[in-house]
């Protein structure tokens, strides 16, 4: 890779941290449309979301080391300035590989001149301390972990409040590097075929159905994506349909569906046999689940816009199985999205709320004997267990049912999937049975 390529790259991270920040976007979709406008390829485009994510996952960290080597409150540094710094440094503290004087030269060549004489000091001093971090003493146990793992300290307190000595490991499983997980296609194909096909590709330690592979490229052009032998579904997800246990001829509901993963796990569960009714508030989001069931070749599901909590009284009673994965926070995906930490905590307060309310419409979908699974990609009580306890003491003809998948034990019928202890997304999952 050329000096100048290096160069280019580290002037398109810079410009996308930025516009990420001052613009208020999700990181994902700004890091797409800069790839896309880049035109990087191969260990340009690694360099690149390796760089992105990275700065954006330590953020909070690189701050308390650029007041050290500053003087100054990094919030008190112009946007450009204060990510040039961070780009600079995140190289130094957390990429090996990469020389650091190159790291040093090439990050002041990538900002703008007025930026050039602090960020070049600042970079050269922590080159002359040997790159180390300077977390200060005296810090709480909640401010210590914000500062070590970069996560917002409300964030932090919720955790420790709700999961206790489990905080430390759980904020240290923010930075893993997740694989990529896919659902295979049954219907179409086997394990084995895929295995043999996709490489790097080697089998998920829970299900013998999925295959995991490392995080990098565009996985539309893996073999098998056009054939439709696969698609992308964390096994979190695919746990939560296990349990919902739906068989070939049932009916199914999805009331919160797109973009389509858990249908259409549970449509190849069912074999293709049966109806899936595959709601979303989102017009816009349903061509996602037509397109995904037609390249996977299934044709039991009916994907159209609703409001989950407004349910549609033709299907009252007629559910064998209900999913019903509501919006939630996303503290369970942080490692697949780092931007995701910096939300604002309190804004989540209202969400409980919402989440009832579609869990409670939803019930009515559920026939005597039916299944109600209700579940989110969060780590945070109110969300979870506060949520299904409240449903509970509203709708007595449901209960809790325990289950068991893949040897993992949900005793009271409600399972909290831990990123650094089960390797999936955080997830919460509750299967009810109505009597």
């Amino acid at each position: 890779m050329s000096p100048q390529s290096l160069q280019t790259v580290r002037a398109a991270a810079l410009l996308t941290l930025v516009r990420a920040e001052k613009g208020g976007k999700y990181l994902n979709l700004e890091l797409d449309a800069a790839q896309r406008r880049f035109n990087f390829h191969d260990a340009d485009r690694a360099l690149f979301a390796a760089l992105v994510y990275g700065v954006c996952e330590r953020a909070i960290t690189l701050d308390f080391e650029i007041s050290h080597l500053t003087s100054r409150a990094a919030d008190t540094l112009d946007a450009e300035t204060r990510t040039a710094l961070r780009l600079g440094l995140y190289q130094l503290l957390y990429m090996d590989k990469i020389p650091p004087h190159a790291a040093v030269n090439e990050t002041v060549s990538a900002c703008p001149a007025r930026s050039r004489p602090l960020v070049n000091a600042a970079l050269r001093r922590s080159l002359r301390e040997g790159a180390c971090l300077h977390i200060p003493e005296g810090l709480t146990k909640a401010e210590r972990l914000s500062a070590e793992h970069s996560l917002p300290l409300p964030l932090v307190r919720s955790w420790l409040a709700d999961y206790g000595e489990e905080t430390p490991a759980l904020c240290a499983a923010t930075h893993r590097r997740p694989s990529v997980t896919l659902r295979v296609n049954t219907l179409k194909t086997d394990t084995e075929r895929l295995l043999s096909v996709i490489p790097g590709a080697h089998r998920n330690g829970l299900f013998p159905d999925m295959i995991d592979l490392p995080a990098s490229g565009a996985v539309t052009e893996l073999p098998g994506f056009d054939e439709g032998l696969w698609f992308v579904e964390d096994a979190a997800s695919r746990l939560a349909v296990a349990a919902a246990s739906p068989r070939r001829g049932d009916t199914v509901v999805d009331v919160c569906s797109a973009p389509g993963g858990k249908s259409f796990s549970a449509a190849i569960d069912m074999e293709n046999e049966g109806k899936i009714y595959s709601f979303d508030l989102h017009e816009n989001k349903l061509g996602l689940i037509r397109r995904g069931a037609e390249r996977i070749g299934i044709d039991i599901i009916r994907a159209s816009a609703r409001d989950g909590r407004e349910p549609d009284p033709a299907l009252f009673g007629s559910a064998d199985v209900v999913l019903c994965d509501v919006p939630c926070s996303g503290l369970g995906v942080i490692a697949k999205k780092p931007d995701i930490r910096y939300k604002d905590l309190s804004a989540a307060n209202a969400l409980p709320e919402v989440q009832l309310a579609i869990l409670s419409a939803s019930a009515s979908y559920v026939k005597p004997g039916g299944v109600l699974l209700y579940s989110t990609c969060t780590l945070r009580r109110a969300e979870n267990e506060d949520v299904v306890s409240s449903f509970l003491s509203r709708f007595g003809q449901f209960r809790p049912e325990p289950f068991s998948v893949s040897g993992i034990d949900a005793k009271d019928g409600t399972l909290t999937l831990m990123p650094h202890k089960n390797s999936t997304d955080g997830f919460f999952v509750a299967k009810l049975r109505k009597a």
